[in-house]
C-alpha cells in the first residue's frame, strides 16, 4: 500500500501540472496577450467575448456526452457517490475526459475552478491503479482517497490540508485506517509540484494587523454574511442544474453552448466572472476594486457559475466560492473602514489595512 500510494502521488502530481498546463494553453489560445487572463479578456473584442465561451461549450457537451457523462459538474460529488455506491470504482476514461472539458471550459471563459477537476482526476488515478492490482473494495476506496488528497495538496501546495479533505470529504472517517498511504500520496504530490513548478502559492495576503479588540466584532458579522452568501450559491446552482436538466428540451450536448451564451452577455459588463478569477481575488487582497463592482460581483459570480455547471460544463466550485469571499470580504471591509476608521485603524476599503501596517 505504501509503494502504490508513492505511485498515486507522483501520478496525480503531474496531473495536476498537467491541467494547469492545459488551461493555461486554452485561456492563452482563447484570449491572447501580454497581460494576465483578466486584461487579456478587457482587451479582447466584445463579438470574441460573446463567442467564445460558446464555442467552448459546443466543444465540451459532445465531450461529456458520448464519453464520459461523470465529467459533468464540479467532481466532487462524483468522487463521493463512487465511494458510497461503487465500492470506490470510477472508469480511467474519467481523468482524461475531465481534464480536456475542464481546460476547454476554464479556458474558454467558463465561470468555474480548477479544484474539482484535479481532485476528480487524482480520484480516477487512485481507483484505476487499484481496480488494475485488483486491491480489495476497502483498500480501493481508500486509494481513491490517496488520488483526491494528492490533487488536492498539487493544487495548493498544501499536503496537510490535501490529507486531511481525503478523510473528511471523501471518505468521511476520520478513523479511516489507512491513514498513512493518505498522508504519503499527498506529500509525493506536493514534492512533484515543487519540483516543477517552485514553492509557489496562490495568494499573497499583505500582512494583517489587529487594531482594537473590537474589531473581532465585525468578522462575527462577515463570517453571517458569507453563510447566506453561501447558501443563496447553493440553492441557485442546484436551481440551475434543475432548470437545464429538466425543463430546457433541447439535446444535453447542446446546453453547455446555450450555457456560454449567458457567461458571454454577463462577461460584457463583468468580464471578472471568466476563468477561475484568481487574477480578482488578488486585486481585492491588493485593494484595486471600486466597492460596487465588488458588491455586483458576488450575485454575478453566482448567477455564472451556476450558468456554467448548470448547462453541463465542467469545473469546481472551490475557486468561484473564495471568488466570493474575497469579494463580499472587501465590500464589508471597506463599509467598515469608511464608517468605523477609529475601530478599525484606516479608512477607504481594504487600502486602510495597509496603510495601517
Amino acid at each position: 500500500m505504501i509503494l502504490v500510494a508513492i505511485i498515486i502521488g507522483v501520478v496525480a502530481g503531474f496531473s495536476a501540472i498537467g491541467i494547469r498546463a492545459l488551461i493555461k494553453f486554452f485561456s492563452q489560445l482563447s484570449f491572447s496577450g501580454p497581460g494576465n487572463l483578466l486584461e487579456n479578456i478587457i482587451a479582447t473584442p466584445w463579438y470574441l467575448i460573446l463567442i467564445i465561451p460558446v464555442i467552448g461549450g459546443i466543444i465540451v457537451g459532445p465531450l461529456i456526452y458520448y464519453f464520459a457523462p461523470e465529467a459533468k459538474g464540479h467532481g466532487v460529488p462524483e468522487v463521493m457517490q463512487a465511494i458510497l455506491l461503487k465500492g470506490g470504482q470510477i472508469r480511467g476514461r474519467v481523468a482524461v475526459v475531465k481534464a480536456l472539458a475542464s481546460a476547454i471550459t476554464i479556458g474558454t471563459g467558463g465561470s468555474v475552478g480548477r479544484e474539482g477537476p484535479i481532485i476528480q482526476i487524482g480520484s480516477s488515478l487512485g481507483s484505476v491503479i487499484g481496480q488494475f492490482l485488483r486491491v480489495s473494495p476497502k483498500r480501493l476506496k481508500t486509494l481513491v482517497g490517496c488520488g483526491a488528497a494528492a490533487g488536492i495538496a498539487a493544487a495548493f501546495n498544501a499536503p496537510i490540508a490535501g490529507a486531511l479533505f481525503a478523510v473528511e470529504i471523501i471518505l468521511m472517517d476520520f478513523a479511516v485506517a489507512q491513514f498513512s498511504p493518505i498522508v504519503i500520496s499527498s506529500v509525493m504530490a506536493t514534492v512533484i509540484s515543487h519540483t516543477f513548478e517552485g514553492n509557489f502559492t496562490a495568494f499573497i495576503v499583505p500582512k494583517y494587523q489587529l487594531a482594537s479588540p473590537v474589531e473581532i466584532g465585525f468578522y462575527f458579522v462577515l463570517g453571517a454574511a458569507s453563510g447566506v452568501v453561501a447558501y443563496l450559491f447553493i440553492k441557485t446552482l442546484y436551481y440551475s442544474e434543475e432548470i437545464f436538466d429538466n425543463r430546457i428540451k433541447i439535446p444535453e450536448y447542446l446546453k453547455p453552448a446555450l450555457g456560454g451564451i449567458g457567461i458571454g452577455l454577463i462577461a460584457l459588463v463583468f468580464p471578472q466572472i471568466m476563468g477561475v478569477g484568481y487574477d480578482s481575488i488578488n486585486n481585492a487582497l491588493y485593494g484595486n476594486m471600486v466597492w460596487y463592482i465588488a458588491l455586483a460581483l458576488i450575485f454575478m459570480k453566482i448567477l455564472a457559475t451556476s450558468l456554467t455547471l448548470g448547462s453541463g460544463g465542467s469545473g469546481g466550485i472551490f475557486a468561484p466560492s473564495l471568488f466570493m469571499g474575497a469579494m463580499l470580504g472587501y465590500f464589508f471591509g471597506f463599509f467598515v473602514h469608511t464608517y468605523f476608521p477609529d475601530i478599525t485603524g484606516g479608512g477607504g476599503g481594504l487600502r486602510g489595512l495597509q496603510e495601517h501596517q
